[in-house]
């Protein structure tokens, strides 16, 4: 009885043991096969990103490509075609000086590219005709170029070489004159003497300065004015007096005082400080 028992028990473990080689095989196979899958999975990936950057490299190259072409186009509109040039020049604000003088001190050529036109440099041309005190030069797009011009407006009257020069505040001659215009003051002092010139003077400016800022009712009255300095102006009111005015300051305060004064009768009134103005005669 013990002997069957040993001799059967033996097949079972042999039995036993082909189970479990068996077993370890199939799971030796299932984890080949789950180790294979990624590396399957992972082959597409791989392959499609070399391509993706490839694409990424031609958007990038295809818009420097269109970003040239839009300044080269860009350029050539403005400086080399026949699109955007000079046909035509406009020149405003003139009165006393042509327009034919402006656009040949202009010295603008028609068919130049607007972008070429150097406003400043033409501006300065302009500005040297006498009768111009400033000028803006712009572009009205595609093909004209506007000047617009200020011109002097004459404040005073000097005697010269047996005539008038009509000077602005600056103190240039604006143009001349045979005979005063009616209305307009004349400047006694400082004089216009042969060889000089009153351009840019202090006094003259003082003076232009006292004139424009009179009330219109005294102003009318003013036949000539005085400044051998910007602070010493004096006004000749006809047979009305004189009047020294002083600088160019509290123009209000000097009017409003020599209104009171004027309604006595005087022959000089002295407002330069118009907190002790007297009056004299």
């Amino acid at each position: 009885m013990t002997r069957e028992r040993a001799t059967a028990d033996r097949p079972r473990a042999a039995g036993g043991r082909s189970a479990q080689t068996a077993s370890a095989g199939l799971t030796a196979t299932k984890g080949q096969s789950a180790g294979a899958a990624p590396s399957a999975a992972a082959g597409p990936s791989a392959a499609a990103a070399p391509e993706d950057r490839r694409g990424e490299l031609w958007k990038a190259a295809c818009f420097v490509f269109a970003g040239v072409a839009i300044v080269a186009g860009m350029a050539w509109a403005l400086l080399g075609s026949s699109l955007l040039v000079v046909r035509s020049v406009q020149v405003t604000g003139v009165h006393l000086e042509s327009r034919a003088d402006v656009l040949r001190a202009a010295g603008i050529q028609r068919g130049t590219p607007l972008i070429r036109i150097n406003g400043a440099m033409v501006a300065r041309r302009v500005e040297q005709l006498t009768q111009i005190q400033s000028a803006q030069v712009s572009r009205d797009w595609p093909d004209t170029i506007v000047i617009s011009v200020q011109e002097r407006v004459p404040a005073l009257a000097v005697a010269e070489h047996g005539g008038f020069g009509l000077i602005d505040e600056f103190g240039v001659i604006a143009r001349e004159a045979s005979v005063r215009p009616p209305g307009m003051p004349l400047l006694t002092a400082p004089a216009l003497r042969p060889g000089t010139s009153l351009r840019g003077s202090p006094a003259v400016r003082a003076a232009v300065t006292v004139l424009r800022e009179l009330p219109p009712q005294l102003r009318r009255r003013v036949t000539s004015v005085s400044a051998p300095s910007a602070d010493a102006v004096t006004l000749r009111l006809g047979r009305a007096g004189t009047v020294l005015w002083g600088g160019s300051d509290r123009t209000a305060a000097k009017a409003r005082e020599l209104s009171i004064l004027m309604r006595g009768k005087a022959r000089t009134y002295d407002v330069s400080d118009p907190d002790v103005a007297v009056t004299g005669g």
